[in-house]
C-alpha cells in the first residue's frame, strides 16, 4: 500500500508542476523515413494549461529552404473549425484536428525532396504562452539515385595523369560511389598502383596501355542503385591539331615558291633562244648554216646527207648477215649516193651564186645611199 500511495502522489505531483508550467507540445516521433511518391502523417500532441479554451491555434511549418531561403508554411487549424492550406500545398497537405484528444495530424501526400526536410507543429493559445509551444519532427524523403553520368577527366595518353568521375544528380540519403573494372573477357581486375578513389573520383597516375580496360560505376544507397560503365582506352601521344595545321600551311607555301622560281627559270631560258631565231634570219654568211637557213627551213644538204648516212649503215648491217648478195646492191647504192652528192654540191653553189648576187645588190643600195647622202651634205 505505501508503494502505492507513493505513486499516486507522484502522479498528482506531475500533473500540479505540468498545470503550473504551462503547455506542452510534443512530436509523436523524431524523425520519419518515407520513399519518394509515399503518403506521410504526422502527429502533434498538446497539453494546455487550462481545460477550456476560448481560441487554439495549430500551424504546420518546415524550416527554411536551403536553396530559396524561404519558410514552407502547410496550413493552419483554428478552433471554431476553420482550415487554412498554404497556396504551394493546395490538394496535397490535410490537416486533422481532434480537440478532445489534444490531438492535431498533417498528411502529406506524394512527398518529394521538397518535403525533406524538418517540419514543425507550433500551438498557439491565448492566454497559454509559458512552457513548451511547439516541436518537430525530421521527415526524411528517400530517394533511389538517378543514372549516374560517367566522364574522364583529362587526356588519356601515355604518361598523363587522367580521372574517372561518376555523379548521381539525385539520391537521398546521399549515394555512395564504387568503381570496378573489368578486362574484355568480363573478368574484374584489380586497378593500376597508385590509384586512389574518393566520392565517385577515380585517380589514375601515369597511364600506359596496361591501364585500357572496362571501367563500372555503381551509384547506391539504402533506396536502390544505378550504375554507368565506360571503355578506357589509353593512346599514344600525338601532335595537336594547331600544330599539324601549321606544318601543312609551311610545306604548301614552300611548294608553291618553288614552283614559281622553276616557272621564272624556264622563261628565263626560253627567251634567248627566240631571240637568236629572230637575228638568224636577217644576218648573211658566206657559208650557209647545216640547222638553219634564211627562210627558216633546215638545210636539205645536212638532212640529205644524215638520211644518206642512216641508209648506208642499214645497209652495212645487210651485209654483214647476208654478205654474198647484199654487194652489189651496196655498190649501186654507193654509186646513187654519190650522184646525189654531187646534185646537193650544184644546188649549193647555186645558192652560194645567189648569195652573192644579193652581196653585190647590197653594196650597189649601200653606195646609192653614200651618194644621196654626198649631194644632201
Amino acid at each position: 500500500m505505501t508503494n502505492w500511495k507513493l505513486i499516486f502522489c507522484s502522479l498528482c505531483l506531475i500533473s500540479v508542476m505540468s498545470a503550473s508550467f504551462g503547455l506542452e507540445v510534443t512530436m509523436s516521433q523524431a524523425s520519419i523515413e518515407a520513399a519518394r511518391g509515399d503518403d506521410v502523417t504526422l502527429t502533434c500532441n498538446f497539453k494546455p494549461k487550462f481545460q477550456k479554451n476560448e481560441l487554439i491555434l495549430i500551424t504546420w511549418t518546415g524550416d527554411a529552404d536551403e536553396t530559396s531561403g524561404e519558410k514552407v508554411i502547410f496550413g493552419n487549424y483554428y478552433s471554431y473549425g476553420k482550415v487554412d492550406i498554404g497556396p504551394d500545398y493546395q490538394g496535397k497537405a490535410e490537416i486533422e484536428t481532434d480537440l478532445n484528444a489534444k490531438t492535431s495530424k498533417l498528411t502529406l501526400k506524394q512527398v518529394t525532396l521538397k518535403e525533406s526536410r524538418r517540419i514543425r507543429c507550433f500551438v498557439n493559445i491565448p492566454g497559454d504562452i509559458e512552457g513548451k509551444t511547439a516541436d518537430t519532427t525530421l521527415l526524411l524523403v528517400q530517394v533511389a539515385p538517378s543514372q549516374p553520368i560517367c566522364k574522364v577527366v583529362g587526356t588519356a595518353e601515355y604518361g598523363n595523369d587522367i580521372s574517372l568521375t561518376c555523379v548521381s544528380e539525385e539520391g537521398s540519403p546521399t549515394p555512395t560511389y564504387k568503381w570496378e573494372r573489368y578486362n574484355v573477357k568480363n573478368v574484374p581486375q584489380a586497378f593500376p598502383l597508385k590509384t586512389t578513389e574518393k566520392d565517385g573520383v577515380l585517380s589514375l597516375v601515369n597511364v600506359s596501355m596496361e591501364t585500357s580496360g572496362y571501367y563500372i560505376c555503381l551509384s547506391s544507397n539504402k533506396v536502390g542503385s544505378a550504375k554507368c560503365n565506360m571503355t578506357l582506352s589509353v593512346m599514344p601521344p600525338s601532335m595537336n591539331f594547331a600544330t599539324i595545321g601549321i606544318v601543312a600551311g609551311c610545306i604548301a607555301g614552300v611548294t608553291v615558291l618553288i614552283i614559281i622560281i622553276i616557272c621564272c627559270c624556264r622563261k628565263r631560258k626560253q627567251k634567248p633562244k627566240d631571240y637568236e631565231k629572230e637575228i638568224s634570219t636577217v644576218e648573211y654568211h658566206d657559208k650557209p648554216p647545216l640547222e638553219n637557213t634564211e627562210d627558216g627551213n633546215t638545210d636539205i644538204m645536212a638532212i640529205t646527207e644524215e638520211g644518206s648516212d642512216k641508209a648506208f649503215n642499214d645497209d652495212l648491217k645487210n651485209h654483214f648477215a647476208n654478205p654474198r648478195g647484199s654487194r652489189d646492191e651496196l655498190r649501186d647504192r654507193y654509186d646513187d649516193r654519190r650522184g646525189s652528192r654531187d646534185e646537193l654540191r650544184d644546188c649549193y653553189d647555186e645558192r652560194r651564186g645567189s648569195r652573192d648576187d644579193l652581196r653585190d645588190r647590197y653594196d650597189e643600195r649601200r653606195g646609192s645611199r653614200d651618194d644621196l647622202r654626198d649631194r644632201y651634205d
